[in-house]
């Protein structure tokens, strides 16, 4: 993979991105052509890429205008341009900029949503969901606009003789890479908060789904002024200088372990700061006295098996209380026998496919290892045929009770699979969630509030739910981010804002202080 290629896939065994036009394949019969906009207006490119139908075999779902490296240094120069105007503006000036760009984005929202099922393969509620998101996200991101520019004042002390204002400023032209998974909902998670701080921006769409995304960047792109917004999509080879060209002064990017530390290593050359929202291994623990209706069933099951697993909050590993732990099988398995494997546009699919080739192979691949390893592993479903077949589908899967090692325990499925594995102590389970590499998100269900909150504070993550797990019941107005290899940075509420800004104090001689200093 490239460098930036890392960064866009959510998974670290996934791999692969969009061929260019020298690999031909059937179009589907509404087939999307998407161009860069750059400086506020739009550039069509010889080179292009096809994004393919990872429900289709062989269809090709759109093209994607491919950057060269002369259009990426073009969009951060239009963005740089950009920036003195856009940064003079208060905070309550950007957002009602922001707010006349943001209306209306609603009106192609099917269409937008009907794009990115078929680019993704996500089912089309999902994938409308997603599109959904980033306009309440972009709202919500608005709403701070009268704290952003509000600073403090450091009064005169003793041996200080200053007064000493505080206030934010934005960093200047930032970047924000989002992947293939959720794109639209996730960049809603940054790129408000950039603007709002007062900064501009250029958005990188995943290469191999970026055609939605390009459409709705660019609706609401045109309606700011020119530069401050853009949108670039091509090989990324081509992109480097989205985060190393020494004007670009921020990266926003969610993406694999290993992308964000590629990210890291390149952002270190330019010293461009970062912000990355990587992968999880999202531990859900089930107490002893957890409520295990249908009500909570379905939002574990959700929590699980949502997307065909492809989101990085996601729940990963389900300890359950030894004594809990049969209930608890038989319920999820008497969801996953329900499930309906199709195509993401088809009246009645639950489940769409993985998103790319590669990911359907490793995901077999761990479940192949933990049958191996003699773990129990039910599968369920049926994979579609005629002309699905050869599509990436994958059964969905359980497995019971495997060996902690397994990499199905310790590395991010991102796929239609669990572990679960029983617990017999509160200490035990607690261990067990925290013994893993990543610190994204975790869970506690149980009927105690106070079981809840002593177990919930002792969990190494971002952010913890009880009695639910999930993009869907994500709190959009708290920071979200994660811990150990998850990342770092906050994305969301005022923190969200703040990544993007930093301090800057004047300070002013006291005349009256210092005399009293001389006495």
């Amino acid at each position: 993979m490239t460098d930036i290629e890392n960064a866009v896939v959510s998974t670290d065994a996934a791999s692969g991105s969009a061929s260019d036009t020298e690999v031909s394949a059937p179009r589907s019969a509404a087939a999307v052509r998407t161009p860069l906009y750059i400086g506020g207006e739009e550039r069509y490119t010889e080179q292009v890429l096809e994004i393919a139908d990872p429900g289709k075999r062989g269809t090709i779902v759109g093209e994607a205008a491919a950057a060269s490296p002369q259009d990426v240094a073009d969009a951060v120069a239009a963005a740089k341009a950009a920036y003195p105007a856009w940064s003079a503006l208060s905070a309550t000036e950007r957002a009602a900029a922001m707010a006349e760009a943001i209306a209306g984005i609603a009106d192609d929202r099917d269409e937008d949503a009907a794009i990115l099922s078929q680019e993704n393969g996500k089912i089309r509620m999902e994938a409308w969901v997603d599109a959904l998101v980033f306009e309440i996200r972009w709202n919500l991101a608005l709403a701070l606009a009268e704290e952003v520019d509000r600073g403090k004042v450091l009064e005169p002390a003793p041996g200080i003789p200053v007064t000493t204002q505080i206030a934010y400023q934005p960093l200047g032209v930032t970047t924000i890479i989002v992947p293939f998974n959720w794109p639209i909902a996730i960049l809603g998670a940054s790129l408000p908060h950039a603007l709002l701080a007062g900064n501009t921006a250029i958005v990188k769409p995943p290469p191999s789904a970026p055609l939605a995304t390009t459409r709705v960047v660019q609706r609401v792109a045109e309606k700011l002024p020119a530069g401050v917004l853009n949108v670039v999509t091509g090989k990324d080879e081509n992109m480097a200088a989205l985060i190393q060209n020494p004007d670009v002064a921020k990266l926003c990017f969610t993406g694999s372990v290993n992308g964000g530390k590629r990210m890291m290593e390149m952002a270190s050359k330019s010293l461009t700061r970062v912000t990355l929202e990587l992968g999880g291994n999202d531990a859900a623990i089930v107490a002893e006295d957890a409520i295990l209706d249908d009500t909570h069933l379905d939002r574990l099951f959700a929590a699980i098996y949502d997307t065909t697993g492809q989101i990085c909050m996601n729940a990963k590993r389900v300890y359950v209380h030894r004594s809990r732990m049969d209930e608890l099988v038989a319920g999820l398995e008497a969801r996953l026998q329900k499930v309906v494997l199709g195509y993401g546009l088809d009246e009645g699919t639950t489940m769409g496919p993985l998103h790319q080739p590669a990911q359907k192979a490793f995901v077999e691949e761990i479940i192949q290892e933990a049958k191996d390893a003699g773990a129990e592993v039910r599968e369920y479903g049926e994979l579609p045929g005629g002309e699905l077949e050869g599509g990436n589908f994958l059964r969905p899967a359980l497995v019971i009770d495997p060996d902690p090692t397994l990499r199905v325990v310790t590395m991010e499925q991102f796929g239609p699979v669990i572990p679960v594995l029983p617990f017999d102590t509160e200490d035990d389970a607690i261990a067990a969630a925290n013994d893993t590499w990543g610190g994204l998100c975790g869970s506690v269900w149980t009927a105690d509030p106070a079981t809840a909150q002593r177990i919930g504070s002792q969990l190494v993550c971002g952010y913890v739910w009880v009695n639910d797990h999930g993009a869907t019941r994500l709190d959009l107005r708290a920071p979200f981010g994660g811990m150990k290899q998850s990342g770092f940075g906050r994305e969301q509420g005022i923190e969200g804002v703040r990544a993007f800004q930093d301090t800057r104090s004047i300070a002013t001689l006291d005349e009256e202080a210092l005399a009293q200093m001389a006495h």
